[in-house]
Formats: structure tokens, sequence, C-alpha cells
């Protein structure tokens, strides 16, 4: 179950502040796979990466009994002067992974990124930094994974291995998906929440938030 209290989220610009949420409070429902859905700009990203403890909100708290992970795929999260090996083995310290050189293996062998793996972040492609990050959360055991457009990940046999492996992980955990491919959330969850004029409106059924957001 995650949380929201009374969460406010904004991002000042020139033109004042833009709002993501405004004095949400809200419950995501443990035991579910959810779908994220809202018109472009509404910030549905920012809101995984609230989610995900990668963003803040200004205001308000969000809590969780559940282990979350990092909005797959996410590479902005890397320091671009360390190499990829330097950054997993700082993120396995953060969660308390000790069997850091085993994750580092897993991670170069399924990033398939090559002696990139031991050169600085900065030196990689766009593709490679998503390869890497998502490599990285496939050596994680989530309770819930975040997962925004991951299906654009890599060439059709990465996104197919991509795609195995997240079948295996949701054995034993749930997804929330931010997705513009309706039938992608269709066939994935199986409830949704629109995010709508800096509110969140639950939905027990993905079809209809669908219905909700296209209207």
């Amino acid at each position: 179950m995650i949380e929201l209290e009374k969460v406010t989220k904004y991002y000042l610009t020139k033109l004042g502040k833009k709002y993501v949420l405004r004095d949400v409070t809200f419950t995501i429902p443990e035991g579910r796979d959810v779908a994220i859905l809202g018109p472009n700009g509404a910030g549905k990203s920012t809101l995984l990466r609230l989610l995900g403890g990668i963003d803040f909100p200004n205001k308000g708290e969000i809590r969780s009994n559940k282990r979350i992970s990092w909005p797959l795929a996410l590479a902005s999260g890397f320091q671009g002067s360390m190499t990829g090996r330097e950054n997993v083995e700082f993120v396995c310290r953060v969660y308390g992974n000790k069997r850091i050189a085993k994750t580092c293996d897993f991670v170069k062998d399924f990033s398939e990124i090559g002696d990139y793996f031991e050169l600085p972040i900065k030196t990689y492609s766009s593709g490679m930094k998503s390869r890497l990050a998502f490599a990285l959360s496939m050596a994680f055991d989530f309770e819930l994974y975040l997962i925004d457009e991951i299906t654009s990940v890599g060439d059709a046999s990465f996104r197919k291995k991509c795609a195995e492996s997240m079948a295996e992980k949701r054995k034993n955990a749930n997804v929330v998906m931010v997705s513009h491919d309706m039938s992608t959330l269709r066939k994935q969850c199986d409830m949704s929440i629109v995010l709508q004029n800096k509110q969140l409106y639950l939905f027990d059924n993905v079809e209809d938030g669908i219905q909700q957001y296209q209207s």
C-alpha cells in the first residue's frame, strides 16, 4: 500500500509554479497492477518518481510498507563522471546489497554494453544508459516495480529479454505502469489511476480509467 497525505508537487518556471499535484490525499491499494493515465504534460512520470523516492513533494508525505523500485530504465540518477560499475556498486551499497561483485556481473551481462561498463556514464548513449538502468533494476527484488514506457528500451531482442525478465519478477511483485499504449495497459494492469487537474482518480478496473482519460 502507498499512501499520499496532502501531497503537493510543483516546479518553478518562468511563468510561475507548474503544479503536478495539489493537496492530494490518496491510497494506492496493494496487490494490484496499476495503470497511470493522464494527458501529456500532466506529470505521470513525475508521479512515478515521487512514488519511487527519486523526487520529493513540496508539501505533504508519501508512505509505503513496500519495497518500491525506482522507475525502470530511468537513467537520470546516474553519476556521469563515475563508470557503470561504480554506479552499480554505489546503488548496491545504498540498498544494502552485499553481493556487489555478482550484481555487477549480472548488470554488465544483461545490459549488453560490453567494455563501456568500465567507462564513465557520460560517454554512454541514451540507449546504453537505459539498458544499464533496466539491468540494474532487474538485479534487485522489489515488491512493486515502477514502469515508464519500458517497451522503448533497446532493440527488439533486448525488449524481448526485458519483457521475459519482468514477467519473472511479476510472479512475486506488482507494477505501477505509465504507457501511451492502451493495449499494453489493458494486458498488464487490473486497475487504473487518472492524473487530471492536479488530482488523482482511482478506478477499480482499467477500462473505466481509459474511458475517463479518453473523454
